[in-house]
């Protein structure tokens, strides 16, 4: 299975959802960072499940035990491993998943790949459960880019065609993005934040999904960062991005919308601004050709509505191959994205961090 990333650092993520414990392995951070555990475990509290009434109600405390590779509060050289411990499952719940799959989930593929040799209970590897080791790594990652001055942040964009404001892609700064990780809705608009749980509520009430957009900025980026062709820093980044479950789109700087420009209308002008070389706008999203141009690097990712509603779903009995209704069980989220916030930035500052280090050897 695919389950590792890295040139410089190599990370590997393992266990399933419903498993004794998840968890992750980190191997080529540079030794002698310091790293706070009590901010790592306020990120992924950021992510943890149950924490209000548009979240799962699973409820797990997400605790990182550390198993090695930190010792007196600094990275040591070894690779740093951690686990999260399992403590609430209802795998039951998910008895009928091996022979019924769930519309919109991994359930079939998983089953075609695997021939039934998967974890079924909790959606097994494929769960978004995963994730809170991706967010171990990652927080570890953004602690370490933010003391090479370069700052990660994110907030919700969408949810069900309620939108946010956006970032401004030339002046974002570290104390908007300090702001957004603070607040449990990360928006910039609270007006809309609140239209956007409203949304929620009335999916939930339905027995139903919605899905939305979430953007991301890494601000202090220096020019210089990836590769040209298979190594850029999109590449990089779509790399891990696809690694969380509920994404299914990326976009950076303008997106999809400059396909409907001129190139007089695209670029971005060249200029000098507290005597560095920018430019007057940021409509590529601080990546040319690859390479970070030393503007904030401006992405979104789209997340699909949450597979597993409440709903009756037209399914197929898998070995009898006959058409059949599912009615899902278990505990899921109406709506992934306000817990997807923190994921997309804990793989940002890993596929930062690791194409920094990269940077740093070539200079």
């Amino acid at each position: 299975m695919g389950s590792f990333y890295g040139e410089n650092i190599h990370l590997s993520i393992f266990g399933q959802s419903h498993s004794r414990a998840i968890g992750m392995s980190l191997d080529g951070l540079p030794a002698g960072r310091e790293v706070d555990l009590g901010e790592l475990a306020a990120f992924l509290a950021r992510r943890a499940p149950g924490r209000n009434a548009y979240s799962t109600k699973r409820r797990e405390a997400d605790l990182p035990e550390i198993l090695g590779g930190i010792v007196d509060g600094k990275t040591c050289g070894a690779p740093f491993a951690a686990i999260i411990r399992n403590t609430n499952t209802q795998s039951g719940d998910y008895d009928n998943l091996r022979e019924v799959p769930r519309p919109g989930h991994a359930d079939y593929t998983a089953q075609q790949k695997f021939g039934g040799a998967q974890d079924v209970a909790g959606g097994g590897h494929f769960s978004g459960r995963m994730t809170a080791p991706l967010c171990i790594a990652g927080g570890v990652c953004r602690q370490l880019l933010a003391q090479e001055g370069i700052f990660v942040g994110a907030h919700i964009a969408a949810i069900a065609g309620v939108r946010d404001r956006a970032f401004d892609p030339v002046r974002v700064g570290r104390a908007e993005l300090s702001a957004l990780a603070a607040k449990e809705f990360p928006v910039l608009e609270d007006a809309q934040g609140a239209a956007m749980r409203d949304a929620i509520e009335r999916a939930r009430l339905d027995g139903d999904s919605v899905g939305g957009i979430v953007e991301c900025a890494v601000i202090g980026a220096p020019a210089g960062l990836g590769d040209p062709m298979f190594f850029g820093m999109e590449n990089r980044l779509a790399a891990i991005l696809f690694g969380i479950p509920a994404v299914k789109g990326l976009e950076f700087g303008n997106g999809f919308a400059c396909a409907e420009l001129r190139g007089s209308e695209n670029n971005d002008a060249f200029c000098v601004r507290d005597g560095q070389i920018q430019t007057e706008t940021n409509r590529h999203g601080g990546i040319l050709g690859g390479i970070t141009s030393g503007m904030p690097i401006l992405f979104r990712v789209a997340c699909k509505p949450t597979p597993s509603i409440g709903r009756p779903q037209q399914s197929v009995r898998m070995r009898e191959g006959t058409e059949t209704t599912l009615q899902i069980q278990g505990r899921h989220d109406p709506c992934i994205v306000p817990r997807a916030v923190p994921c997309v930035e804990a793989a940002a500052a890993i596929a930062v961090y690791d194409a920094f280090l990269s940077y740093r050897k070539e200079r």
